[in-house]
């Protein structure tokens, strides 16, 4: 931790010549982040599809899935804002440009995370949130101080959770060759999934996706908490009291996972 706040004056600065890097080109950016909206109604686009022909789906009306779907959004949009990129690992192994990495004395991970930072993606961020605030006065009708703070709590282990299932897939990079298409089924495939409520998943689906791939700790079960309904059978809404026990565990297991794979890697010069 010394180590680390000792370097964030040179993170700050990586961090910042990429931000300036993608913002000096106006009408490109705007373009992008247009994109990425349009990309973000489109997804929503198919809640309102849904509800146009059911009234409830996995045991939950159109506010409270509102609510599954504005959390997963603005989790998902914010951690692969900031570690999206890591899947480029494979590159950077091909490149040789990981080998120069490890010379440098800053953590590879940390490196790898400052080596890039997507902007273009805060549209979608901005859109869940829009889409959280319309949500909340269709999904809950009792609030209390407890569930006030597990709603804002939530986007923020939501997130945490994501980055972690990204630093596994990257961690599986140094076995695999080109393998980021087999582990963003993982990770972009758990972000579809925490879009809608897990209860829709059959049995063995449901357990992977919670327990596994803890997609339903992003949303789904906090959702349940929040608006004091019941879960599936097998997730219990008490559940979504744990996202943030559930968001350090992966991350134990993801940075365990990750020195694990350096050390196996082995550069072009041994």
């Amino acid at each position: 931790m010394a180590d680390l706040l000792r370097d964030l004056p040179a993170y700050r600065v990586l961090l910042g010549s990429r931000m300036a890097a993608q913002t000096s080109y106006r009408t490109s950016f705007a373009l992008d982040l247009l994109g990425q909206l349009g990309l973000a109604l489109l997804e929503l686009s198919e809640i309102y599809v849904v509800f146009h022909n059911v009234d409830m789906l996995g045991g939950l009306d159109f506010g409270a899935a509102l609510l599954v779907f504005a959390l997963a959004n603005v989790s998902w949009s914010v951690a692969d804002t900031l570690v999206g990129h890591l899947d480029t690992l494979p590159t950077y192994i091909r490149t040789g440009t990981l080998d120069a990495m490890l010379l440098r004395p800053l953590p590879v991970l940390a490196q790898l995370v400052t080596s890039d930072v997507s902007l273009r993606r805060l549209a979608r961020t901005a859109m869940g949130l829009v889409v959280l605030v319309a949500a909340l006065p269709l999904a809950v009708d009792d609030w209390t101080p407890a569930r006030v703070v597990l709603l804002v709590v939530t986007p923020v282990t939501g997130a945490a959770i994501f980055a972690a299932l990204f630093v596994c897939a990257t961690g599986a990079q140094f076995w695999l060759v080109d393998g980021s298409e087999m582990t963003n089924g993982f990770t972009y495939g758990s972000s579809y999934v925490a879009s809608y409520p897990t209860s829709v998943l059959h049995g063995v689906a449901r357990t992977f996706f919670t327990f596994v791939v803890p997609a339903a700790f992003v949303s789904y079960l906090p959702a349940l908490a929040i608006t004091g309904q019941e879960g599936a059978p097998g997730l219990p809404s008490w559940l979504g009291w744990c996202t943030p026990l559930m968001a350090l565990l992966i991350w134990g297991a993801a940075l365990q996972w990750w020195r694990f794979g350096l050390r196996h890697y082995t550069g072009a010069g041994g």
